[in-house]
């Protein structure tokens, strides 16, 4: 049977669109579906706008530490509508590099919501067709949670909403303990917005190494952010103009915006996916093999519709491997080892590897070594702001194993030791490495301090 396209994406964040563009560089007929910008989460509503606000946010640091080495300010203010418009200006710009990038290599883009009727048909709602197609590629991402028991007239907004806010909110309640909450609470905080973090756990970022999540609790609370943990929201209301949060714990918190900052859903929602057999778990995620094969021979998913790892690298190197073995006859498979990770707190969190708990539990016998100082551009202005690097060492092979880290220029450094790891290095290779000073990186290579692992 002749379809119209061999490929249809559905879902132009950047794994569906480098799934796309590779299969048309191979010589397949692609089209690709979005029904908002071309770019999704990362590009238009996550990781790129939030880095441009952390930047931003980074000034009132530069600010308070510049008189220690004789800068003199005054009259210093912040205006939100700039930043905010400046950051929308340049997504409308990445945007159209990505159309660009599309129709440069001969892949047709349907701006319209996608609906899979069949296993080789596809519906655009809008437009009232349908198309065919021999493949279909799932690439359609996540959407934040909420807690609509806790929240049921909306009164929360997302991390959606808030490259979006009409003016700056003197206060905000934060619930959340992973990546987006602790990145948000930094940003506000330092914006000049009283911020208050509420988590149901024991600890942040609870899958991260726990000396990490230590280190990210202490700074977060020396940035001014008043940390609550092990409660949750049981209702929010409209007071006078303000959001009034009852928690669990009986304490009632009053700011102008709550924010849900809580995780993200497989949007499979609508999608037709189900209905016509694709096999969901629990969350409504798409199951897949490791080709992001689905349980129909030719329907496909990557990137955080799947929840596997939720990260956009990955999901780009997932449409990269799929464009590979579908169309250029190259079977290849993504490896979801030595990822390496980075949380934009203040300072930043780098990692690469397991943690120590999962070194031990895994049965491997460590030595761990590790060490925690005051970075050089920190001793001028007398900032308390510490570094603090852990290189985690097989004892018997000497490989490292993970290195994990919280600093400034954490996230830089990250990348290149996760090269490092992936290609096995041993501690004594790292040791034979000379060193770039005066660095803080000059620390991973001459790591002495050592001690046995510990549960």
């Amino acid at each position: 049977m002749t379809y119209d396209f061999d490929l249809f994406v559905i879902g132009a964040g950047s794994g569906g669109v480098r799934a796309a563009n590779r299969s048309a560089m191979a010589g397949a007929r692609v089209a690709i579906a979005e029904e908002s910008r071309v770019g999704g989460t990362c590009v238009i509503r996550g990781c790129v706008p939030k880095k441009l606000m952390m930047y931003g946010s980074q000034y009132a640091d530069h600010f308070e530490d510049a008189a220690g080495y004789g800068w003199a300010h005054e009259n210093v203010r912040f205006d939100w509508p700039t930043m905010r418009d400046n950051i929308q200006n340049e997504l409308e710009r990445l945007t159209g590099l990505y159309k660009k990038g599309l129709d440069g290599n001969g892949v047709t883009l349907f701006n319209a919501r996608a609906i899979i009727k069949d296993p080789h048909t596809i519906h655009l709602v809008g437009e009232n067709r349908d198309v065919t197609a021999d493949k279909i590629l799932i690439a359609v991402g996540g959407r934040p949670s909420r807690d609509h028991e806790a929240d049921p007239d909306g009164l929360g907004i997302t991390s959606e909403d808030l490259f979006h806010l009409d003016e700056l909110p003197k206060s905000m309640i934060i619930a959340g303990g992973g990546y987006i909450a602790i990145e948000f609470a930094h940003i506000f905080q330092r914006l000049g917005t009283d911020v208050t973090l509420v988590y149901r756990g024991e600890r942040l970022l609870k899958t991260f190494d726990r000396d990490i999540s230590e280190r990210v609790e202490k700074d977060l609370v020396r940035a001014g952010v008043r940390y609550i943990n092990q409660t949750i929201f049981a209702r929010i209301s409209e007071e006078d103009g303000q959001k009034a949060v009852e928690l669990m714990n009986g304490e009632v918190l009053k700011a102008d915006q709550v924010l849900w900052a809580i995780g993200r859903n497989p949007h499979t929602e609508g999608l037709g996916a189900n209905l016509i057999g694709v096999e969901l778990d629990r969350h409504g995620a798409v199951k897949v093999n490791e080709y992001q094969q689905t349980n129909i021979e030719n329907i496909f998913a990557l990137g955080d519709v799947t929840n596997r790892v939720n990260l956009t690298p990955v999901a780009i190197r997932e449409g990269m491997a799929f464009a590979s073995t579908q169309f250029k006859g190259q079977p290849k498979t993504m490896s979801y080892e030595h990822i390496p990770m980075a949380v934009f707190s203040q300072p930043p969190v780098a990692t690469v590897g397991p943690s120590e708990d999962e070194c031990l539990t895994s049965g491997h016998d460590i030595d761990v070594y590790e060490t925690d100082f005051r970075p050089m551009h920190a001793v001028l202005p007398g900032s308390e702001e510490r570094m603090f690097m852990k290189l985690i060492v097989d004892r018997e092979s000497d490989r490292v194993l993970a290195c994990h880290m919280v600093g400034s220029d954490g996230p830089e450094m990250i990348q290149l030791v996760a090269v490092a790891l992936k290609a096995g290095l041993t501690k004594a290779q790292f040791d034979e490495t000379c060193a770039i000073h005066p660095t803080a990186a000059e620390e991973l290579v001459t790591l002495a301090n050592k001690r046995a692992g510990k549960a």
